[in-house]
């Protein structure tokens, strides 16, 4: 763990020399267990084609014509465009329409959309999805990916995201601002195009809560009214009395990337068609806008940590003699959209039966128990429950739902298609002591993941200096090997429960394109 999160590495960003290194060093521990490659010709090394788009100052746009005057936005101050993957200079002039937070969720009986015409127009939006919905169905419908699908199928041109004072206090304006020069990646096709950049969508932008109003203005609504109805549940779109002008433009250039992937093969021939993996991503943020003069994000925990955990899952599991075969794989690319783990699952060494994933354990004092996100959407849970009990490990629920996160890491690409996964993260049920102090209100694991959350995340100080519990993530290591026992010898392979959500997806989303 200490090796990938040195600053050696310089936070592990795709598609960077330190990304290279740390896959070298993951390669190299496969090659040291004795595992076989998963990879490309006979490697352990599965390339993965990108895009990547960095946007330009220069050329970037958003003004707001009404009948009397047109406002024009101040990039960063007001406005960043989103890099584009499909066209270096784009631009489009249209009406606007607001169309909520732009969700159509029929099983829900919400729709949006109902009565707006996008044809040929520029959508603004809100983040979020319903307060209404459950936490899973809210996350998934709040994704940006779904909201742009949604405006893409009804024919918008152009999407305008708006910031809310609440999606700020979470995430900055001026952060965002300070990193407006950072790339964006996405999958490349065998054609050179971007996979998933919606080219219907000319322009994308996104736009302050400061500068929110200017789009709003002769509406009869506020930016700050719109934000109450949405948390309110009584949020509807209408017709802005807008014609707006986007432009943005962007240097678009091809870059591949690469998945780590190492194979423990099954016994029985018959079940090769039910690999189960053992994933974590290894790529971070790599040197971004300095804090307190430290400018790399190391990602210890986010996530070499989690490597090191499924590196400890294979050592356990070297000698093991499973009938399906055990797949581990450090996948890249996921800060930039789980484009790494989507990769994987279109282009799988052999079928997938379910996944493993670690992502960013928060163990930072002792605990207990593991927290297994997403289990109870499929016959994992039960499996879990039973490798655990043995070991002497207790299973607590999510202890963050409100967060969903089982929709924001790798797990959910395997899940898209159609395959039963878990994200497994630290416990929340204090250990006796920490530090030789007998545990009390100042060692709960909840408070110090908060902390963390609060303080570190996606930020420099998440470094090896932390007080990593070194012992819970061993535990946690025993626990994943026996899952993959477990796993690799039961009699059938995981199965969804019965009309789950998430177990319907990837018809849902055959039956879409």
């Amino acid at each position: 763990m200490a090796t990938l999160a040195s600053d050696a590495m310089q936070g592990r960003r795709t598609g960077t020399p330190g990304f290279e290194r740390a896959a070298d060093v993951v390669a190299t521990r496969f090659h040291a267990l004795g595992l076989q490659p998963a990879g490309d010709a006979g490697t352990f090394s599965q390339r993965v084609p990108l895009l990547q788009a960095t946007r330009l100052a220069q050329g970037a746009r958003l003004d707001v014509a009404r009948r009397d005057r047109t406002i024009a936005l101040r990039f960063r101050d007001h406005f960043l465009t989103e890099p584009g993957f499909d066209a270096a200079d784009a631009r489009v002039r249209a009406p606007a329409v607001f169309v909520a937070q732009g969700v159509s969720a029929p099983d829900l009986e919400h729709d949006d959309f109902v009565g707006l015409d996008l044809h040929g127009k520029i959508a603004v939006v809100l983040g979020g999805a319903p307060a209404a919905f459950d936490d899973d169905r809210r996350a998934f419908h709040a994704s940006r990916e779904e909201k742009l699908r949604a405006l893409a199928q009804r024919g918008a041109v152009g999407a305008v995201f708006v910031d809310t004072a609440d999606d700020e206090a979470r995430a900055p304006w001026s952060a965002q601002a300070a990193n407006w020069e950072q790339p964006q990646l996405r999958l490349r096709a065998a054609d050179g195009r971007g996979i998933g950049t919606f080219p219907q969508l000319r322009v994308v932008v996104r736009v302050s809560a400061a500068a929110a109003d200017l789009l709003f203005d002769g509406s009869g609504h506020t930016a700050a009214e719109l934000a109450q109805a949405a948390q309110a549940g009584t949020l509807k779109g209408f017709a802005l009395p807008v014609t707006l002008s986007l432009a943005a433009r962007s240097f678009i250039a091809p870059l591949d990337s690469r998945n780590v992937v190492a194979r423990l093969p099954g016994t029985d021939p018959a079940l090769a068609s039910q690999a189960i993996v053992f994933s974590a991503h290894l790529d971070h943020l790599g040197i971004g806008a300095p804090v307190a003069g430290d400018a790399i994000r190391n990602g210890a925990l986010d996530n070499a940590l989690g490597v090191a955990i499924v590196l400890e899952t294979a050592r356990a599991l070297r000698h093991a003699t499973p009938e399906r075969p055990l797949l581990f794989v450090a996948l890249t690319a996921e800060e930039q959209g789980l484009l790494g783990a989507q990769w994987f699952v279109t282009h799988p060494p052999q079928p997938l039966a379910a996944d493993i994933n670690l992502d960013m354990p928060m163990l930072l004092v002792p605990t207990r128990d593991v927290v297994p996100i997403g289990a109870t959407h499929s016959s994992l849970q039960a499996a879990l429950e039973a490798a655990a009990k043995p070991l002497g490990i207790a299973v607590s629920p999510d202890p963050f739902p409100e967060e969903a996160v089982f929709v924001r890491s790798d797990q959910f690409a395997f899940v898209r298609a159609g395959v039963p996964a878990l994200y497994l993260d630290g416990g929340v049920v204090p250990g006796a002591a920490s530090a030789g102090k007998k545990a009390d209100e100042h060692t709960l694991p909840k408070l110090a993941q908060r902390e963390f959350l609060r303080r570190c995340y996606h930020q420099p100080c998440d470094d090896a200096s932390q007080p990593i519990q070194y012992q819970d993530a061993a535990r946690m290591a025993a626990l994943t090997a026996a899952l993959g026992r477990r796993l690799g010898d039961a009699t059938q392979p995981p199965r969804w429960r019965p009309g789950d959500f998430f177990g319907q997806l990837r018809a849902v989303a055959t039956s879409s394109r």
